[in-house]
């Protein structure tokens, strides 16, 4: 009898500390070329052995390659966190030395916790999903906006940052991951959504409300709106601005935006021109009824801002970065209250448009509503 394939996965995922172990007390393979060409045969390795897991069966979604692959590598970022954060030694130092020794600022280690923590329960939770016959997409979503924000966060900042004269072979190993999250969000986006059952009567009656009447919406519209200027605000900073307030905020308040590792400043900039063009966007759909591609969006920015503000917001405050970069004492309440405040927002906007759809759906054609049928 075999184990359900979610339990085969994770029980390969579970090699990945074991085989740091091993490479880490193999001094053959600790120079940079052949850290590179082991990373590729590992990876092939578990391919490979994906590929005899689900051999048996018929028919199996091509995504599932991509979670499975990339749950292994989510318990290597785990490690990683771990041993930078003192719990365990002796299984990432060859790796940072030789391999991508930007792993070890403190972006990088809440980025492997959000990675090893979050990521493989959400791949787990998709893949039991996935073979049992239920609906994915949404979740898939969520993951696809999370692994896409942090690539363009981390790849540039590595490049630009103070680790861009360290490059070594290893860091191309993350060309593959790179692309997978983009075809997975391609592929996801254009299948069908699975919509709620809602009657044309109650469409129609929540999308002839005025933005007035939907006091929810108001508050999210309102907290949209200082999400934006937040994001704007802190783009201008990152740019140095001359401004008076730009200065004083970024000595006083958010030092950790000037790091030289150069993930905030990249992280700052995307925000100015990914996330706030989508906010923008959101507004619209707050304020127009039928706009059905908000119920897709909004979780993939939720998984998006989520990663990115878990991991700015830990690094800020991480024992690794330098102390004058962290948030200083006496101003941590409204630095991390206003970071909570900008991950929650598209978050509870996410929530929204799922919870009480019907706003979001296709406008109902004059004439087809039950009350209309009934008087026609």
């Amino acid at each position: 009898m075999r184990p359900p394939v979610e339990v085969s996965v994770f029980l390969l995922s579970l090699l990945a500390p074991a085989v740091l172990y091993t490479l880490n007390n193999i001094p053959a393979l600790q120079e940079p070329l052949p850290i590179l060409g082991m990373g590729l045969l590992v990876l092939g390795s578990v391919l490979l052995l994906q590929l005899l897991a689900v051999g048996h069966l018929t028919k199996v979604d091509p995504l599932f390659y991509a979670f499975a692959e990339f749950s292994f590598t989510c318990l290597v970022g785990l490690t990683n966190a771990l041993e930078q954060d003192r719990f365990i030694s002796g299984f990432m130092g060859f790796y940072l030395k030789m391999g991508e020794p930007h792993l070890s600022t403190a972006y990088a280690v809440m980025m492997s916790y959000w990675e090893g923590i979050f990521h493989y329960l959400l791949f787990l939770i998709i893949i039991h999903r996935m073979f049992n016959g239920k609906s994915y997409r949404s979740l898939g979503l969520l993951w696809a906006g999370s692994s896409i924000a942090h690539q363009i966060v981390l790849i540039p900042g590595v490049v630009i940052g103070k680790y861009g004269s360290n490059i070594k072979p290893a860091f191309w190993r993350n060309i593959p991951f790179i692309v997978a999250p983009f075809w997975a969000a391609s592929v996801l986006f254009s299948r069908p959504r699975e919509m709620p059952i809602i009657t044309a009567d109650k469409i129609s009656a929540e999308q002839r409300k005025s933005l007035l009447r939907r006091p929810v919406d108001l508050l999210l519209s309102l907290l949209s709106l200082g999400a934006m200027a937040f994001t704007v605000f802190r783009g201008f900073v990152v740019l140095d601005c001359p401004l008076d307030a730009c200065f004083t905020y970024i000595y006083q308040y958010e030092p950790y935006l000037k790091d030289p590792v150069g993930f905030p400043r990249v992280m700052m900039l995307a925000y100015l021109f990914y996330a706030l063009p989508l906010l923008i966007v959101f507004l619209y759909g707050l304020k127009t009824p039928g706009c059905s591609w908000m119920l897709d969006w909004t979780i993939f920015f939720a998984g998006a801002m989520a990663q990115t503000q878990w991991c700015h917001i830990g690094a800020s405050l991480h024992s690794r970065t330098p102390f004058t970069y962290r948030v200083p004492a006496d101003k941590w309440w409204p630095v991390i209250t206003l970071n909570v405040l900008l991950a929650a927002v598209p978050i509870l906007l996410a929530v929204r448009c799922h919870t009480i759809p019907a706003y979001f759906m296709k406008p109902v054609p004059k004439g087809q509503t039950d009350k209309e049928k009934k008087k026609n």
